[in-house]
């Protein structure tokens, strides 16, 4: 031991009385901030079939990794009252933990102080938990179960909020976010949640609305329920808000863990690769059975991503809106993948207003996190009718179009039966710069279908037949065999090969292995004007 080590231990302050009754203090401060305001509290909670703020946080993060940040801030708001009450928290948790080894950043309403409503500390809490997560470069998971903004406080809970919207922007396209939705999320509490990228609700107990059922029936007349005004089920089949429902909070924490492990941490890195034990060469000889040659035919277009991807897992996302297309993330040989697919089973797989929507933000969402493309095609064209061209399905369907033109990650189209006119055009083709085209020897690409190209070239001759329908034929069969026979595309070079439907996976797994050091340039601009 050194002189100097000496003289440093000779001069460590003993610990006093006082210090430990302090250090006793400040342990009892945090267990009651941890424990919440009460037991009743807590068991009303319970009662209403929801966990409490701390109790989500431990099923979300890795065991013992949750690190809390301010808690034991209070809130300096005074009027009506509020200045009796200042619990430790300001009713919510913030900090930081892992999941599955990585740091993600969280915050989580804890419906039993203020009933989650936000004030002014509140909102500082989350302001600087989002201002980590970006700096950090890591996902934020908000867990949401709040009663909107803290009246008492007034324009100070508003501006709280903008704090958050703001931040909610700055991060997009950086990290990603994701709201969960446990409990009633309303008025401008609503606006955070929409901003993300994914959000979670429950059935039963998540609602999101701007208005609340009672101001709807003063202003309207309308007599609604929380539930059918904007519950779980609402927002996945009609607004198309929530893009996952589940049934309890721990089956959809376990699904938000999921989705954080197809997720990079932020735009800089790529999504995390999982080696796969499942042959990359692996034939799927049940393709060949799942997909009719007839194009008029249904089938599921599940159960060919489930057949094409590893251990057939596919995480769907908006499974319930806008059912005629898929989205949703997969691995091709420990490669996530995002899959944008028509369905045949609904709509016969065309394009619509929603799902070009849908599709659009799934596009614009993979190619922000580095996410590569695979475009499953079976579309027999836009849904033609009066309310979609009223609705604007072109601007509409040309935010599909621009997603696809604006994304530089790998992307690679397969053509598996009809890809017609414009639609065939949005989902991805080479003239719209996908890296790689591959399709089936039953794909069937035209402007239109066979009977209505060969009612438009020769209708006249077909009216002036002394046998219609015998023309009709005859001009229907040739036109297929000119210009829709598989291998006219091929020939022009729009589609890079022709191939055995059972050789899909491994097509595909070695196209995405080549493609994993592409790099694209973007123009120099502020920012494009994206279709309204």
């Amino acid at each position: 031991m050194t002189t100097v080590q000496r003289e440093l231990i000779g001069r460590a302050p003993r610990v006093s009385p006082d210090t430990r009754a302090r250090v006793a203090e400040l342990h009892a401060a945090k267990e009651l901030a941890r424990r919440g305001p009460s037991d009743r509290a807590t068991r009303a909670q319970h009662a209403k079939g929801k966990l409490t703020a701390r109790e989500r946080i431990d099923l979300l993060l890795d065991p013992g990794s949750f690190a809390e940040m301010e808690p034991l801030r209070r809130h300096r708001a005074v009027g009506f009252g509020i200045e009796e009450r200042r619990p430790h928290t300001d009713g919510v948790i913030t900090g930081w933990g892992t999941v599955e080894g990585r740091t993600v950043f969280v915050y989580a309403h804890d419906f039993r102080i203020f009933g989650g409503a936000l004030g002014e500390a509140h909102a500082e809490k989350i302001h600087k938990t989002m201002d980590m997560a970006i700096a950090a470069g890591a996902p934020l998971v908000s867990l949401n179960d709040g009663a909107g903004a803290r009246i008492q406080e007034g324009v100070s809970a508003l501006a709280g909020y903008g704090g958050i919207f703001q931040r909610n922007v700055r991060a997009s396209g950086v990290i990603p976010q994701i709201s969960v939705i446990l409990g009633p999320c309303a008025g401008g509490a609503a606006y955070s949640p929409a901003l993300t990228d994914f959000v979670f609700m429950v059935r039963g107990t998540s609602q999101m609305f701007i208005t609340g059922p009672d101001v709807v029936k003063a202003v309207t007349g309308e007599d609604v329920t929380q539930e059918r005004l904007g519950g779980a089920d609402v927002h996945a089949e009609l607004s198309g808000v929530s893009h996952f429902v589940y049934e309890d909070e721990p089956t959809c924490l376990s699904e938000v863990r999921y989705l954080l492990s197809l997720l990079p941490s932020n735009n800089q890195q790529d999504p995390p690769f999982a080696p796969c034990t499942a042959a990359a060469d692996r034939r799927g000889e049940a393709l060949l059975g799942l997909v009719p040659a007839e194009g008029r035919l249904p089938y599921d277009m599940r159960r060919v991503i489930e057949e094409i991807v590893d251990h057939g897992d596919f995480l769907e996302v908006h499974e319930r809106w806008a059912p005629n297309i898929l989205c949703g993330l997969a691995r091709l040989g420990g490669q996530v993948v995002g899959i944008v697919a028509n369905q045949p089973i609904a709509l016969a797989g065309v394009l619509d207003i929603k799902a070009s929507e849908k599709a659009a933000r799934f596009v614009r969402m993979c190619d922000a996190f580095n996410i590569p493309l695979l475009s499953l095609v079976d579309v027999p064209g836009f849904l033609p009718g009066v309310d979609q061209e009223h609705g604007g399905v072109i601007r509409h369907g040309a935010k599909l179009l621009y997603a696809f033109c604006e994304a530089t990650v790998p992307r690679v189209q397969l053509i598996l039966r009809k890809a017609y006119g414009g639609a065939y055009i949005v989902m991805d083709s080479r003239s719209i710069g996908t890296d790689l085209s591959y399709a089936w020897p039953t794909n069937e690409i035209a402007v239109m279908g066979a009977e209505g190209a060969a009612n438009v070239i020769f209708r006249k001759q077909i009216a002036e037949a002394a046998d219609p329908e015998t023309v009709r034929a005859r001009m229907v069969k040739d036109y297929r065999s000119e210009l829709m026979h598989p291998y006219y595309a091929a020939e022009r070079g729009l589609v890079d090969d022709v191939i055995d439907p059972a050789e899909t996976r491994s097509v595909l797994v070695r196209a995405f292995r080549m493609l994993r050091t592409k790099h694209a340039e973007q123009p120099s601009r502020k920012h494009a004007n994206t279709p309204l």
